[in-house]
Formats: C-alpha cells, sequence, structure tokens
C-alpha cells in the first residue's frame, strides 16, 4: 500500500504506527506540498456489515469532533475521504512520540515534567469540553509528546460530540479499560470529570511507570477501577494530592477543570497544591448504591451485576477514598459491579466472562455418605489439607490458587474475582461461595478484621448481625460472622432478602483465610447448611 495516491493528492509513504482499529501513515499531500499523518481504519475490513457501519460512523464522528476544537494541544484535522468504501482521515502530522512511548523507554517520568504534560492534555480538554465534546479515551497512548516540546492529545475516535446521536450499542461502553472511570464502568453516562479522572490514572501511569488500576483481565481491571484505591504513588512528589483529588470514586468529589489547571501548574513547579488536599484529607464511605455488602473496597463480598442483556455479572461497590498517607489496601474482600462489557469483551463478552475458569479439571465426585446437615467441629492442624469424606453429589474443587474445596456438585462454577480471591456459584451469583486468601494482611486478628469491615456496613439497607464472636478453626483463631441485609433492586438483578456467613482464620504461616457464603433468606436453611460442609471440607494450600 506504501506509494498508493489517496483522493489524487494524499501519497501514502510509510506505516508510523497501528493498533486494534487502524493504521497511522505519515503521506505527503501533492498538493500543498506538507506532510501529513493519514489514519486508516484497518478493522472495518474484517467486521461484519453492521459493525461496519457503526465503525465508519464513529471515524466520521471523530473528525466532526476534533474539527469542533481550535486549540493548539489538538491534533487538527485536515480532511476525511473515502477510499476503498472506508473513510480515512488526513490530520496533523507529529514528529515525535506518544508518552505511552516514553513510559516505556525511560520507566517512568519526573512529577514535574509529568505535570507540565498533564497542564497541556488539560487545556485540550478544556477546549474540547467548551466545544461540547468528551474525549472518553484519555490515556498515555494518545498523548503525543512533539519533538518540538509541544504536548498534542489525539484520537478522538470514540469522542461524543454533544447533540449528536449516539452511535454505541446500548449497555455498551467504550474506552481503554484501565482508564474508564468508575461512573462509566458502572453504565452511567460520562461528562467532563469523567474525562479528567482519565487524566489522573494517565499522570499515575507517567510517574509510577503502570497502570493504577491494570489487572489480569478486563474484568478484573474494571473491578479494581469501581472497588479498588491505588498503590500509594512511589514517585509523583507534588503531583501525589492531584493524582488523589482526581482519582476519587464519586465525580462530584473531584476537582473541576479551573481548579485543576492551578493544581498542574504548581505541580509543574515543584509546589504541593494546596488545593488537591483538600480532595483527599478524610476518608469517605459511600454506601448509597450498595444493596448488598458482599463487597467493600475493603471486604470480601459478592456478586450481583447485570449485563445489558442480562447475563450476570457483578455489582457496584462502595467506594472508600484513601487520603494520602500509605496505607495497604486490604485484600480479598470487595462487593461486585454492574459492568456492561459488550464493547469491551467482544459480541460473546459475557458468555465469555461467565465461563471464565469452569474448567472441571481437578473436581472428583464422592460417593460418600458424610451427613451434610451436621455442623462443623474444631479439626487438629493434621487436617489443615483437607482428606475427609465428600457427601454424596458433591465435588472436591481443586483450585489454581492451590487450596480445595468441596461444593454441591458439578454446576458450582469457578470464577476469579481478582487476585486475592475466587469465587464458585451456581447460578451466576445469586448463591456463592467466596473463598479469599491475604499473605499480607492488614489485621492480625480476624475478630477486629471482621469488627472493622462491619463498621463499613452499618448504613447497608436493613443490616442486622447475627453473630460476629470469636473462635477456634482448624486449630487456629478465627470469628465467625453472620449477617443480613436487604438488596435493592437498583443495585442487583437478586434483589431482596439476603443472608451470608463466613469463618475467618490465620494460618501459622500468618496468611489470612476466609471463607464465605451468601443467598437469598428464603432459602438460607439450606444455604447454611452447605456452608458447615464447606467449612468441613476446606483444603489450605501447603506451604
Amino acid at each position: 500500500m506504501q506509494g498508493l495516491l489517496l483522493a489524487g493528492r494524499y501519497r501514502l509513504v510509510d506505516s508510523i504506527g497501528s493498533g486494534g482499529m487502524g493504521r497511522v501513515w505519515r503521506a505527503h499531500d501533492e498538493v500543498l506540498h506538507r506532510a501529513v499523518a493519514i489514519k486508516e481504519l484497518t478493522a472495518a475490513l474484517y467486521v461484519t456489515e453492521s459493525d461496519r457501519s457503526v465503525l465508519l460512523a464513529r471515524t466520521h464522528a471523530e473528525a466532526r469532533a476534533a474539527a469542533r476544537i481550535n486549540h493548539s494541544a489538538v491534533v487538527t484535522i485536515h480532511d476525511v475521504l473515502e477510499h476503498d468504501n472506508r473513510p480515512w482521515i488526513v490530520m496533523e502530522l507529529v514528529e515525535g512520540g506518544s508518552l505511552a512511548d516514553a513510559v516505556k523507554e525511560r520507566g517512568r517520568l519526573e512529577a514535574d515534567e509529568a505535570a507540565r504534560i498533564g497542564l497541556w492534555v488539560l487545556r485540550a480538554l478544556r477546549a474540547a469540553h467548551s466545544a461540547g465534546v468528551l474525549h472518553r479515551d484519555v490515556k498515555p497512548g494518545n498523548v503525543l509528546l512533539a519533538a518540538d516540546g509541544r504536548v498534542l492529545l489525539t484520537d478522538f475516535g470514540i469522542a461524543q460530540v454533544e447533540g449528536d446521536t449516539t452511535i454505541t450499542r446500548t449497555g455498551e461502553i467504550v474506552g481503554s479499560v484501565d482508564y474508564l472511570a468508575p461512573e462509566r464502568v458502572r453504565g452511567h453516562d460520562p461528562g467532563p470529570s469523567s474525562d479528567l479522572w482519565a487524566l489522573g490514572a494517565t499522570l499515575y501511569t507517567a510517574v509510577e511507570g503502570r497502570s493504577p488500576f491494570r489487572r489480569t483481565s478486563p474484568l478484573t481491571t474494571m473491578q479494581a477501577v469501581v472497588d479498588e484505591e491505588p498503590a500509594q504513588p512511589a514517585h509523583a512528589g507534588a503531583l501525589d494530592s492531584v493524582i488523589a483529588a482526581l482519582l476519587r470514586k464519586d465525580p462530584a468529589e473531584r476537582p473541576d477543570a479551573e481548579q485543576l489547571e492551578q493544581m498542574l501548574a504548581e505541580a509543574a513547579e515543584g509546589r504541593r497544591p494546596k488545593a488537591a488536599q483538600e480532595y483527599v484529607t478524610t476518608q469517605h464511605l459511600d454506601t448509597s448504591g450498595v444493596g448488598d455488602p458482599s463487597t467493600t473496597t475493603t471486604g470480601r463480598r459478592e456478586n450481583r451485576g447485570a449485563h445489558a442483556s442480562g447475563s450476570t455479572l457483578h455489582e457496584p461497590a462502595p467506594a472508600v477514598a484513601q487520603v494520602p498517607a500509605p496505607r495497604r489496601r486490604r485484600r480479598g474482600r470487595t462487593v461486585a459491579l454492574v459492568l456492561a462489557v459488550a464493547a469491551i469483551l467482544g459480541a460473546a463478552g459475557a458468555v465469555a466472562v461467565n465461563s471464565f475458569g469452569n474448567a472441571d479439571d481437578g473436581s472428583t465426585v464422592n460417593t460418600g455418605t458424610t451427613d451434610p446437615t451436621s455442623t462443623p467441629t474444631p479439626t487438629t492442624s493434621t487436617q489443615a489439607q483437607a482428606t475427609g469424606a465428600v457427601p454424596d453429589g458433591w465435588v472436591r474443587k481443586k483450585d489454581p490458587a492451590g487450596f480445595s474445596l468441596v461444593l454441591p456438585g458439578k454446576q458450582w462454577k469457578r470464577m476469579p474475582y481478582d487476585s486475592f480471591q475466587t469465587d464458585y456459584t451456581p447460578d451466576g451469583g445469586k448463591h456463592f461461595v467466596r473463598i479469599a486468601v491475604d499473605s499480607s494482611p492488614d489485621f492480625a486478628d480476624a475478630h477486629d478484621h471482621q469488627l472493622d469491615l462491619e463498621q463499613q456496613l452499618q448504613r447497608l439497607v436493613d443490616y442486622r448481625r447475627v453473630t460476629l464472636r470469636e473462635n477456634i478453626y482448624r486449630d487456629r483463631p478465627g470469628s465467625l460472622w453472620e449477617y443480613t441485609w436487604t438488596a435493592l433492586a437498583k443495585d442487583t438483578p437478586f434483589p431482596g432478602p439476603r443472608h451470608a456467613v463466613e469463618e475467618t482464620y490465620f494460618a501459622r504461616n500468618g496468611v489470612e483465610y476466609a471463607i464465605y457464603i451468601s443467598g437469598p433468606a428464603a432459602d438460607w436453611d439450606t444455604t447454611r447448611k452447605q456452608f458447615d460442609v464447606v467449612l468441613r471440607g476446606w483444603g489450605q494450600p501447603e506451604g
């Protein structure tokens, strides 16, 4: 394709970049005798006819969106042409690389340099927002660092223009998973503050050399965005409080663009912005959208969200905003979120998520006659690795994380929740068992940990403690916590009264284990008896 002449004037010279959606060419405008960049929409060659129409509409939307913005920090669009039944965008050629390239090559940027870059990106966003355009995909790869020192924001390919009819499917999320604001993950309409969140995540990546929320899969990354606080940046310098302010879970609690510009200007000079401290000095607990305590940002809790198509995924969680002082995230305890993931995981996204890790390798069916309704009794330390009989019809699952457990049947499928906890469910999350493993716990006592978690759940609708008491489990100090609450229809496909119980204990090697089960209150008697069997059959990892 090199040397191809487009529209009788633009000759392709060489490819200078490519991604999942397209390729960017260096080209020569033979009419005006200048170098330009041309974006080719390669994705349109490999999709269905219906998807192709969406991609073409997005390309035209990008050109329209960028054309509405007049700012030196926004890449200029020169022309849109048709070739091979596809639109091609002709734009300003920026000699240099992206912020993502710089981070990859250098490891990380100094805080003052990152602040200067952020300042120009903010100015580009302010111009875009003033023109009624939301970028919706701010990330290091879309921030260009020109060889002449300029900083430019590019790729408005999924921008939303005020007044335009949406070209995304119902329930669809578009954008890079690492940099989606929590409100977008929850399926809410984005606003200017959503772009500022993405800028905060971009600045974190710039100074730390890694994304603040990236996990092992799109699903767990989105869960981290909603449920977790990023690790305290070690190299942010004067930017630390600015980043913390931008990454507040609630968009109403983030600084606006005018405030942010002053903060970034001060940080670029090496001064810590005093105004930024106002956003991060107190710890904030938001339980307004929690219909289920099965998770908090610091707690292991439950799945209850829904895909737009009705396939069950995870539910929203209360968000705890961190203060600037270093504080470890409590692992293994988080409630689920509503994720519309069609655009990110593809057309089969819901199926892919619900079947992730569902192989029954390692499962064994036992025909023993152990009574599944009997109550558990303390076991000796020699039973740390479960070897006892499995009740008739139950199966033993050997989890990739090293532990094993018994479950009421083969229909219980594995759904990895994050790097610290794993769920097993027979019905997409209406009932489930969660195993949380924390090798670096924040508490030295299981009872104290549960008491702390309970404080965060007090504002749940109809929360009631059934029991919370110290006990001995596997010859180790533990704590048993049982409680009820009412899940709300706005938060879960399984609304109504719910019940949960968990056993937490510390192994001899200092690892904290939590074994948790939850289900509707209507059939709790059966679920509670199942929990007793799960406790008896629990197999702690070796070592």
